[in-house]
């Protein structure tokens, strides 16, 4: 098997994504995202599945919709519309599309700029945000969290959304 192969069997798109470079809160996002990846019979983890992990529950990404304007709840039902069951019989170990990684690469890049040594569930939807692509990217948009949202949101409410 090569490098390659294994390192799309793991869960994580890349090892300094473990979960110990996460928050709780984006942890357990994350077992949602894996869960309806699971559900939906896919074999892969797209930015649907990240951007529906991450309204499952109240969370900084939640919060964050919320001060912006958006419904989280309307964003996770949008999600799941889309979300569209596959044909995969094996799904214990899941690849991470190119889109979900370079979100999760503006994620992190984000928490360290904040000083920060976790990735938080608002720093991967600001990645998924600022990707502006795939489905997350597609349903942020129609919800009205697209870049000048976002902007405008950060600059308001960044210090309250940790609490």
């Amino acid at each position: 098997m090569t490098r390659q192969a294994v390192q799309q069997r793991f869960n994580a798109p890349h090892k300094r994504y473990s979960p110990e470079t996460m928050t709780d809160d984006l942890h357990r996002a994350m077992a949602h995202v894996k869960q309806a990846a699971v559900q939906h019979r896919n074999n892969y983890i797209g930015t649907e599945h990240l951007l529906w992990g991450l309204t499952t529950e109240d969370n900084s990404a939640t919060r964050l919709l919320q001060a912006a304007g958006v419904s989280p709840q309307a964003v996770h039902r949008s999600v799941g519309d889309r979300l569209s069951m596959g044909a995969s019989q094996s799904a214990g170990r899941i690849a991470w599309t190119p889109y979900s990684r370079k979100a999760i690469a503006i994620a992190k890049t984000r928490s360290e700029h904040n000083s920060s040594d976790r990735i938080d569930c608002d720093d991967l939807l600001i990645g998924l945000a600022q990707l502006g692509r795939g489905v997350a990217g597609d349903v942020l948009t129609e919800a009205g969290f697209g870049p000048a949202a976002l902007d405008a949101t950060l600059t308001d409410t960044h210090s309250s959304l940790h609490d």
